[in-house]
């Protein structure tokens, strides 16, 4: 009887112990879901957050439970195997001592009983709490994903609104804007006069033979020219000016905007590479971009503008 009761001591508490490496066997993935809104990322990870505190604390009442309920069962079991030893010696005493002998060593089995099933119930719970846990911890990573997701679209919709900003702003007088474009090589060419006194005789702002045709953007309010020339064919400034934008621009694609004084602007788009930067000064024949190629063939699109108004550059050429 003994031996029995010492074993099940012996093995309820190694069971208790023996509960923390399996916490995670059946913790299954946390399930797909679509990508929420920063409001409703904020909402959920509050919640996650509370979840996991209130299973932490729940768990941390178990483990101090089962620690007790372990050293009760130990003590029990050490009290029982001792009166159980003792046989029949209470008969000596009379039949009166025996019968508390015998009652109070059925009292302890039960209490044993009683501590033994506690026992298993607070694993089999810190078990479960355990999943919960670990299912809690692999929303919140979800969760993680999904804030690093919509802060790189926050970044996106910021640098299309700066673009937006710097676009509108290239056309204002005296307006300077963030640099975007990279510094490259140059091929000045002199130049001299206003913007205003070279209409009619423009000079184009590529060499060499081109199929020039109108054209018009779907965001410009007014007319431009689409220029055909071989890719990469070099871009240069029609006159002296200021670098006033210089990057990538909604149906423009990569676009140079050059402010010539007294409110006349260039734009030169569909480009291949930009070789200028804004606030760069050029002079007239320096080399600022490439032609690039969007889908339709190698060409440039070109703007002038008086302001914000854009002008038909055809009488600017004289074409």
């Amino acid at each position: 009887m003994s031996r029995r009761v010492r074993f099940g001591v012996l093995a309820c508490a190694a069971a208790i112990s023996a509960v923390s490496p399996v916490l995670f066997a059946d913790a299954g993935p946390a399930p797909a879901r679509r990508t929420a809104s920063a409001d409703e990322v904020a909402s959920l990870r509050k919640n996650v957050t509370r979840d996991e505190s209130a299973l932490r604390r729940r768990l941390d009442e178990l483990r101090r439970d089962a620690q007790a309920t372990d050293a009760r069962i130990v003590a029990r079991g050490r009290s029982y195997v001792r009166m159980t030893r003792a046989g029949l010696l209470p008969v000596g005493d009379g039949f009166e001592a025996l019968v508390e002998h015998a009652t109070r060593l059925e009292r302890m089995h039960h209490g044993l009983e009683s501590d033994m099933a506690h026992a298993k119930a607070l694993a089999a719970e810190r078990i479960e709490l355990d999943k919960q846990l670990e299912a809690a911890h692999a929303r919140a990573q979800t969760l993680d994903d999904e804030e690093r997701v919509l802060a790189r679209a926050e970044d996106a919709l910021r640098a299309a609104d700066e673009r937006e900003r710097a676009f509108a702003q290239a056309f204002e007088l005296g307006g300077h804007t963030a640099v975007y474009g990279a510094v490259g090589p140059s091929d000045p060419a002199p130049a001299t006069g206003t913007f205003g006194a070279l209409k009619g005789r423009l000079p184009f702002p590529i060499g060499g033979r081109s199929e020039i045709r109108p054209a018009r953007r779907a965001s410009s309010d007014g007319p431009g020219l689409e220029m055909r020339a071989p890719l990469g064919t070099p871009v240069r400034s029609v006159a002296p000016g200021r670098v006033a934008f210089a990057d990538t621009y909604a149906d423009y694609g990569k676009t140079i905007i050059i402010e010539h004084g007294r409110r006349y602007y260039t734009v030169s788009a569909n480009l291949g590479s930009i070789d200028v930067a804004v606030g760069d000064e050029v002079g007239g024949g320096e080399r600022i971009g490439s032609v690039g190629d969007s889908g339709n063939g190698a060409r440039l699109y070109f703007e002038i503008r008086v302001g914000k108004e854009t002008v038909d550059p055809s009488a600017w050429f004289g074409i």
